[in-house]
C-alpha cells in the first residue's frame, strides 16, 4: 500500500484563537483546517510542519511539542500525519502556497468552532479540548 505522510501546525494565540486556513482546490467546497502539508523527500515532520505553515500562513514558526499522529487509509492510500504544538515567531499573515489550495488565513475563536466546515471533522473536537473549551 502507498504511504503518505505530513504534518500540521496547531497554534494557539493569547486569545485562545486558532490559526486555520481556509483550502480547497478551485473546483472543490472550501474548508477550514490547521496549516499542514505533505512531506519532502528527505524533510523530517518537525520541518515539514515549519515549511507548511510559512508556505499557508506566511508566518515563521517553531514547535512547541509534539502532540499526536493521526493515521488512517484513504482511497486505498496509507495517511500519517504528524501534529504538532507551535508557536509563530516571526512574519506577516500572507498566503504563498505553491499549490494555490489556501484562500484564507484567519484565528478562529473557539466559539466559532462549531459553525465551521472542516475538512477533517474529526479535528473540531481535538482543537476545542486543545484550547481548553472542551474538557477531555
Amino acid at each position: 500500500m502507498e504511504l503518505w505522510e505530513g504534518s500540521a501546525g496547531v497554534c494557539k494565540n493569547g486569545h485562545g484563537e486558532i490559526l486555520m486556513v481556509l483550502q480547497g482546490k478551485k473546483d472543490e467546497e472550501k474548508l477550514w483546517a490547521v496549516p499542514a502539508g505533505g512531506k519532502e523527500t528527505g524533510e523530517t515532520f518537525e520541518q515539514c510542519c515549519i515549511r507548511e505553515v510559512l508556505e499557508e500562513t506566511g508566518y515563521e514558526a517553531e514547535i512547541v511539542r509534539q502532540l499526536f499522529m493521526k493515521t488512517g487509509v484513504i482511497s486505498g492510500v496509507e495517511v500519517k500525519v504528524q501534529y504538532f504544538e507551535i508557536k509563530v515567531t516571526g512574519g506577516d499573515s500572507k498566503i504563498q502556497d505553491p499549490d494555490g489550495l489556501i484562500h484564507e488565513i484567519a484565528w478562529k475563536k473557539v466559539s466559532e468552532m462549531s459553525e465551521l466546515d472542516f475538512g477533517f471533522k474529526e479535528d473540531r473536537e481535538f482543537l476545542m479540548k486543545f484550547t481548553g473549551s472542551l474538557q477531555v
